[in-house]
């Protein structure tokens, strides 16, 4: 049975306030809610749609409520899932993100977000063993997540070349499998699928890049700088947060300085605690970077910016590519393609592990540029064992005792107050 619009809005407020633990446990959760308990969707079309979000740039837990919704009521049944999906988080980080910036400097609230800042080092290795489980199926996979991990490791090349080499391959490969397999036709798309797709890319991308003009034109200065990046972000986040956060704190640590790494981190670890996608930490460096340069107010604006930037961009791609999910999905090349990918963001995450866990646990970290070899290169006599200790400590409650991880990064958290006893 259909759902009233009341329906759907009481489940996904209920979904937004309790979408802890990332996007596996996410979809999991809607899934139990819309498939299992209620009935309003069938297994085959919910799955259908979750290979769909996975193939498109952006946190796919927030795409498939936005499916979800518009499936069930159109484009206003797609807003209410979508945004109930993002809000009650990024209301929770907007409120996280004041508090730190007004109360980092007290030495207490310093020592407990340092405790965190090592914990995240875990949650990044976790998430690794994760995406890893799922994404390498077979040789081609790990030579594929070796090589971006080489490539950015190493080679210091850039994420968007590693991403668009990687998927290019899967789907090269992919293709020369089917040209060996008889021919099948996808599923025919709605007749009015093509003139839907467009309006809605008209009107969706109109939503998305008109503030975003406006910002250029109007304002000129950190708002318009931080609505082009985070718009550049949205159309290169495949693969899930993780993905992109090593490019992501590249640039917004090292080369535009709008946070210091362990702000970074103590953004990711509030985002992690939160209900909502991942990606809010962008909302974190939109309040921050804008904070630090004129005050709370504008503060708040670099976080409406962030997010609006971040997340319309979805909305596009899904009342845009809905009506297409039949035959997008049969077609054996994106799978290739998004296979590609997914290997790649493998060794994408393994490069994040290391570049995080090398600027916690050392004060000083340098490069060591030799030929077309350009990698970090820690100073090992400034080790700092207090951030190493909680973070065995925190990866053995989670990674070997399997605890909830708010309770691990709480007591991450009081470890790094105890570091001002010592």
């Amino acid at each position: 049975m259909s759902p009233t619009l009341a329906d759907l809005t009481r489940v996904f407020l209920r979904i937004g306030c309790l979408s802890f633990g990332g996007p596996a446990a996410q979809i999991a959760l809607m899934h139990r809610e819309v498939v299992d308990e209620r009935r309003w969707l069938e297994e085959k079309d919910y799955l259908s749609a979750l290979s769909f979000c996975m193939l498109l740039p952006g946190p796919e837990a927030m795409q498939l409520a936005t499916w979800i919704g518009w499936r069930l009521h159109g484009t206003l049944g797609g807003l209410i899932a979508g945004l109930l999906f993002v809000l009650p988080g990024a209301a929770v980080v907007l409120l996280l993100s004041i508090i730190f910036a007004v109360a980092g400097d007290v030495p207490l609230v310093s020592a407990l977000f340092f405790g965190i800042q090592a914990a995240v080092v875990v949650i990044v290795i976790e998430a690794l063993l994760r995406v890893a489980k799922r994404a390498l199926k077979g040789r081609s996979q790990w030579v594929i997540a070796a090589f971006a991990f080489l490539g950015l490791f190493v080679f210091n090349l850039p994420f968007p070349l590693i991403i668009a080499m990687a998927g290019l391959w899967g789907y090269i490969a992919a293709r020369g499998k089917a040209a060996t397999a008889p021919p099948a036709a996808p599923p025919a798309a709605p007749p009015a699928a093509l003139a839907t797709s467009l309006r809605a890319i008209l009107i969706w991308g109109a939503v998305w890049l008109i503030p975003l003009g406006l910002l250029v034109w109007l304002e000129g200065g950190l708002l318009a700088d931080l609505g082009a990046f985070f718009s550049k972000l949205a159309v290169l986040t495949f693969g899930g947060a993780y993905a992109v956060l090593a490019w992501m704190t590249q640039e917004v640590v090292q080369d535009r300085q709008w946070l210091t790494l362990p702000e970074m981190m103590t953004g990711l670890g509030l985002a992690e605690t939160t209900p909502g996608p991942l990606i809010l930490v962008t909302q974190f460096v939109g309040f921050l970077a804008a904070f630090k340069a004129a005050g709370l107010w504008y503060g708040v604006a670099g976080a409406v910016t962030a997010l609006w930037m971040a997340f319309a961009p979805c909305f596009l791609w899904i009342f845009a590519g809905a009506p297409w999910i039949a035959r997008l999905t049969a077609m054996p090349q994106l799978a290739g393609a998004l296979s590609g990918i997914m290997a790649a963001v493998v060794g994408v995450i393994a490069n994040l592990s290391v570049w995080f866990a090398a600027h916690v646990f050392f004060a000083t970290v340098g490069r060591m540029i030799f030929g077309p070899i350009d990698m970090i290169w820690p100073d090992l006599g400034t080790l700092n064992l207090s951030a190493v200790l909680i973070a065995v400590i925190a990866g053995w409650l989670l990674l070997l005792r399997h605890w909830n991880l708010i309770i691990v990064l709480c007591i991450a958290a009081i470890g790094g107050a105890t570091t001002l006893l010592i």
